[in-house]
This record gives structure tokens, sequence and C-alpha cells, in this order.
């Protein structure tokens, strides 16, 4: 006897699943903006706890600071992060000729550092300050400019290589490369007592949004 196979529902498209993501991680940015806007007790409680204690340890481990601030300002500097988008821009139209895709991504980046440079001005919150700093720092705290164009950048490149197709140990290679820079430049940050940890995941958060939102953008334009 034949059985009949049930084919299993179509997936929805993949716009509408970033679109959907974006609408999530938009409401966790803006509640997150508000409670830092507001100045709400116990948020800022948990800052000061976890940046006291944090600085205490800068402190005294001052080899792992120091290697922190080699990674903070040179390998995860937002001006890094930028320059291998503009590198991968320029391989787009060099060896793809992937006009429209290297403009999307080059304008996604854009509009990062645009919604980060807003919201330092708008918000105008203060770094944290200590009597023996370990690094410093310029412009507002919030959102963390480090955690947000590393989350950009290395979520929009993470895309495109999946969109495009890349062999197992390169993804993989991937993957862990972007994980380690997106949540090590966040910690960093935290370590040598220049965020307070709201803003990092504040930036991880609006990074995070940029990306989902462009994702729809270039998926529906496809569609």
């Amino acid at each position: 006897m034949h059985t009949q196979s049930v084919d299993s529902p179509p997936r929805p498209p993949v716009h509408r699943t970033a679109a959907r993501a974006a609408g999530v991680l938009a409401l966790c940015s803006a509640l997150l903006l508000a409670l830092v806007a507001a100045e709400w007790h116990p948020l800022f409680t948990l800052d000061g706890d976890i940046s006291r204690t944090t600085h205490r340890w800068a402190v005294d481990e001052g080899g792992v600071t120091q290697a922190f601030r080699i990674l903070t300002d040179w390998v995860w500097d937002p001006w890094t992060m930028r320059i291998l988008c503009a590198v991968v821009v320029v391989w787009l139209v060099w060896r793809r000729s992937a006009w429209w895709t290297a403009g999307w991504l080059a304008a996604a980046c854009a509009l990062g550092t645009l919604v980060q440079q807003s919201l330092k001005a708008a918000v105008d919150r203060p770094r944290p300050v200590w009597p023996d700093p370990v690094d410093s720092a310029h412009y507002a705290a919030f959102p963390s400019g480090h955690a947000m164009t590393a989350t950009v950048v290395c979520g929009l490149l993470l895309w495109l290589l999946h969109r495009h197709g890349v062999d197992r140990a390169l993804w993989r290679t991937a993957v862990t490369v972007a994980v380690i820079s997106v949540v090590g430049v966040g910690l960093t940050r935290v370590w040598l007592g220049v965020h307070w940890t709201s803003d990092v995941v504040g930036g991880w958060l609006l990074g995070a949004l940029v990306v989902t939102l462009a994702v729809a953008v270039h998926e529906r334009r496809r569609a």
C-alpha cells in the first residue's frame, strides 16, 4: 500500500524572519535605552558593583590589563572593524562585481556608526571615573561603540559568508573568531573601566538590530 508523504510546512521567507527578530531586538534596545536615560537605580547599582569589582582586578592583574588594552585599542578597535568592512566592500566590487551588495554593506556599517554617535550625544551618559585608571576613552558612554561596531561588522560578514556558501571548516573558524571578537571586546571595555556593563549590552543589542534590519532589506530586495 502506498503511503502519501506529508510535506513539512514551508519556512517563512528570510526577510520576514529577520524583520520579526528586528522587532524583538528593537523592543529590548528601547527598554534598555529608557532605563539608562531614566537612570534607573537598580540598573545603575548593578553597573557600579560590576565596574568596581572588575576595576580592582584590572589594577591587580597588570599583564592581563595590558593584553586587553592591545586587543581593544588595535585588534577590536572600531576603525579596525571599519577597515575590514571596507576591504570586503572593495573585494565585492573588484572580484564579484557585486555593486549593490557592496553598497548595502557600506551603508549598513555607516548606519551603525550614525546610530551609535546619535545615541551617545542624546543620552550623554558619563563614563566610569577612577582615581587610578588603567585606560581612558572619550565621548559619552552609552552605547559602547566598540561592542556595537564589532557586532555590526562581524554579523554582516558572517551572514555574507553563510549566504554565499563556504566549506565547513572556514565557516566554523569564522563563527569562532566572530564570537570571540564580539564577546571579547565587550568584556575588555568593562575590565578596562571605560564602560558600564549596560553600555556593552546596549551596543550588542543595537548592533544585532542593525544586522537584522540590513538582512531584511537585502532579502526583501532579492524576493
